[in-house]
């Protein structure tokens, strides 16, 4: 991934999560902010591939499905008597 520019954030968390998520790091040979780091980036990818679903599925929706076939009879040849 390439170097973005960075900027720090303060969180508060209860003591009982960080405690966790320390031996959670520990065991990743990681560090708490690379944990939350990952976390918030995949949050934010999720969203946007539902955002760009969305969009897809709207546009499909505007656009409409062709469905095969060919002409359409008129309500008139189908109720030729």
């Amino acid at each position: 991934m390439p170097t973005a520019e960075r900027q720090n954030l303060t969180v508060s968390l209860p003591k009982r999560t960080i405690q966790q998520a320390r031996v959670i790091a520990a065991r990743r040979s990681t560090s708490i902010s690379a944990l939350i780091v990952e976390q918030v980036e995949a949050l934010v990818g999720k969203d946007e591939a539902y955002e760009a679903a969305r969009r897809s599925a709207f546009e499909l929706l505007d656009n409409g499905f062709h469905m095969g076939g060919g002409k359409l009879a008129s309500r008139e040849e189908l109720h030729e008597r």
